[in-house]
């Protein structure tokens, strides 16, 4: 006999003890062999459907801390313009404040020195006055010696007293 062409008793051995264990394998390893394939495919669809539950909590997620983000901007950047407003307000306020206290002050200031003139100038009045009297005096003592000196010089003073109430 030869290795090539098997004999047929040895052929219908071999077919028989094949049909066997095939159809002991479809009968009892087939079924759960496909039983852990199908058990496999389900556990592998629900991982893979977990992990797009997953992926879209994060993306959920992701999505709900840009919006925070960017309330968080927006009220921060609110915050700010309202800091900025309210800074300026005082500025503002304290310069209006300054202002007005300035402004009283001077007219404080101006009021003392009209005062101040009007009292100078009283007093530069009353002097010169003063002065007036004490030269006219000295004046209407050398010039009243005369009789005729202290006529013209009376005419003269009721002239320029006349000429001063007509002004």
């Amino acid at each position: 006999m030869s290795l090539l062409t098997p004999d047929l008793g040895l052929l219908f051995w071999m077919l028989l003890s094949f049909l066997l264990v095939f159809g002991a394998l479809a009968k009892f390893g087939f079924p759960i062999i496909t039983g852990m394939v199908d058990k496999r495919r389900e556990h592998i669809s629900s991982a893979l459907a977990e992990a797009d539950k997953a992926r879209e909590r994060i993306e959920n997620v992701e999505q709900e801390a840009r919006k925070m983000m960017d309330e968080a901007t927006r009220r921060s950047s609110e915050i700010l313009s309202a800091a900025v407003a309210e800074s300026q307000q005082i500025v503002d306020s304290a310069r209006e404040r300054a202002d007005a206290d300035a402004a009283a002050r001077i007219e404080a200031a101006k009021s003392r020195i009209a005062i101040e003139k009007e009292k100078a100038l009283g007093e530069m009045r009353a002097t010169v006055a003063t002065l007036s009297v004490d030269v006219a005096e000295k004046i209407l003592r050398s010039k009243l010696s005369t009789e005729e000196g202290d006529k013209a010089l009376i005419d003269r003073l009721v002239e320029e007293a006349e000429k001063r109430a007509e002004r």
